[in-house]
């Protein structure tokens, strides 16, 4: 409802003048009579905000829905590739520490767990690890 509603304007001033026509005996009748009417206008201004709040509501949900899931596990290429990237980098002062602190041993021992990590990680990229047919493409969902 806006501030100025003509509508309730001319009520006011219908009132207003059966007031003055009709004097102050009936003043308490007109008064609940338009107070009446502006608890329609509000009630309906409401109810239409409510409604118009559901639909909103009820779009946003049918939008969502209707964009595809994505699927857990390992994200695309960017994501493996940057994790190979990475497991690289930090291989070289995880050799150096093993080297220093056991040797030969010490040097498999961080290579074993950098193998390990990204073993790990690229399985989770397998179709068959996220439950999918082992078939079925990234390209076809």
């Amino acid at each position: 409802m806006e501030a100025r509603d003509p509508e309730l304007r001319r009520e006011l001033d219908a009132t207003l003048q059966a007031r003055g026509e009709l004097g102050p005996e009936y003043e308490p009748a007109l008064i609940d009579s338009f107070l009446e009417k502006v608890e329609q206008r509000l009630s309906g201004t409401q109810d239409q905000r409510t409604r118009r709040h559901l639909a909103e509501q009820q779009l946003a949900a049918a939008r969502s829905a209707a964009r595809p899931a994505k699927p857990t596990g390992a994200g695309g290429f960017g994501e493996r590739f940057g994790f190979g990237v990475v497991s690289l980098v930090l291989a070289i002062p995880l050799s150096a520490i093993g080297v220093a602190n056991a040797g030969i041993e010490g040097l498999v021992v961080a290579w074993l767990g950098i193998f390990g990590v990204n073993a790990v990680h690229a399985a989770r990229a397998w179709p068959w690890a996220r439950g999918r047919p082992r078939n079925v493409s990234d390209w076809e969902g």
